[in-house]
């Protein structure tokens, strides 16, 4: 499973995906860093078939507008400390792994984790 991980969270997830065996790369790793426009992360995302994780509602627009990006984590839970964020991937790595493999939307916040099938 690939994942591309928007600016507006942290690097740190990402690294977090590569630890536990996934293909993760954040928006700075890219060739404009953290000013790739959305346009390019869905270029990316599409030509590398990455699921894409963000906090941006843009990419939900573009989602249920375009059906793009293929698959997508939403992540809604304010902000957050990093280890707090990381804490609820970490807890809900499996439930999310599997959701995600089933559907293309999944909204995740402090309380909950949403599947839209």
């Amino acid at each position: 499973m690939k994942f591309l991980v928007d600016a507006q969270l942290p690097k740190s997830l990402s690294d977090f995906l590569v630890k536990k065996g996934f293909d993760s790369i954040h928006t700075l790793e890219l060739p404009d860093k953290n000013n790739t426009t959305d346009r390019q992360i869905l270029e990316v995302a599409t030509k590398d078939k990455r699921i894409v994780i963000s906090k941006d509602a843009d990419f939900l627009e573009s989602f249920i507008i375009n059906s793009q990006p293929r698959k997508l984590i939403l992540v809604k839970t304010g902000n957050l400390p990093n280890n707090q964020l990381l804490g609820i991937f970490d807890r809900n790595l499996e439930v999310l792994i599997s959701m995600i493999s089933r559907s293309n939307l999944i909204e995740i916040n402090s309380a909950e984790i949403v599947e839209h099938k």
